[in-house]
């Protein structure tokens, strides 16, 4: 695969675990270059639909396609010098230092972990940790780190790997607002196809160019976030009473919280 920037096409993805469909006839589109957010309820399928992008899970019916090629046709390598994916928890249980744990990300790129890394790594690895801000870092092991730092660690990792393709588990949970900010500007300006399960409504309107809403494993909504994100929406998904309106500097939409559905009725007939 040519190293662009490609769309990702979900078609028709079902998967199922423990006698339940947890993907049902999953299709959507990530436009290339932009960032895309997942968002619906806790159990809607977000992370599962993540890991059929990421080739965790194989799906029992439907496809994924990078551009125009399948993802199940890339070597192993191929795909992870194609895609990156930063997951939730990420743990190592090895007393790395976060210098050590960015140069993981050049692994695909000099094609295996015994191969001696390649001439010009060192100047990545300290690029990366300048994007990410941590270059103060490159000396602390990974236990003793903070949140906010775990997250710019993998993040850096990530771009070491030099994806055309981003892939983020909720990026900023266990985050503070200043910090979550930080993460999602520096996803932002990387220009990659992004695509983020994310639970902050607000940060998804204000950082994602595309969304996908996914209820009980259905998509029910894709497309711009301006014309997904409707009070309507949310009402239908998640039980919500709110209020959605342009921001009154960016002009992008800004989710106020009424309370939900049956509180905000309940109130009017009492």
């Amino acid at each position: 695969m040519s190293h662009h920037t490609p769309e990702i096409r979900v078609e028709d993805v079902t998967w199922s675990a423990g006698g339940s469909r947890i993907l049902d006839r999953v299709a959507c589109t990530a436009p290339a270059g932009q960032v895309t957010g997942l968002i619906g309820p806790n159990g809607s399928g977000k992370t599962s639909l993540l890991s059929a992008i990421a080739r965790l899970e194989r799906p029992e019916s439907g496809r994924v396609l990078l551009g125009d090629e399948p993802a199940t046709a890339m070597n192993r390598r191929e795909f992870a010098r194609t895609v990156a994916l930063v997951e939730q928890h990420s743990a190592t249980e090895l007393d790395l230092t976060v210098e050590q744990i960015v140069e993981l990300g050049t692994i695909p790129q000099r094609g295996g972990w015994a191969r001696p890394a390649a001439r010009g790594t060192g100047e990545l690895v300290a690029e990366c940790l300048a994007t990410a801000g941590i270059t103060d870092l490159r000396h602390r092991l990974w236990q003793s780190l903070s949140g906010g730092e775990k997250q710019k660690t993998q993040l850096a990792r990530a771009f070491a790997q030099r994806p055309c393709v981003l892939l983020l588990d909720e990026p900023t949970n266990h985050l503070d607002v200043s910090a979550s900010l930080e993460l999602l500007e520096l996803i932002r300006a990387r220009g990659l196809t992004t695509v983020a399960a994310m639970h902050d409504l607000n940060l998804a309107a204000m950082y994602c160019d595309h969304l996908v809403v996914l209820r009980d494993g259905r998509v029910v909504a894709e497309g711009p976030t301006e014309s997904v994100l409707t009070a309507e929406l949310l009402a239908e998904v998640y039980g919500l009473d709110a209020l959605v309106q342009p921001h009154p500097r960016t002009g992008r939409p800004l989710v106020v919280l009424c309370g939900t559905v049956d509180a905000t009725a309940e109130r009017s007939f009492s």
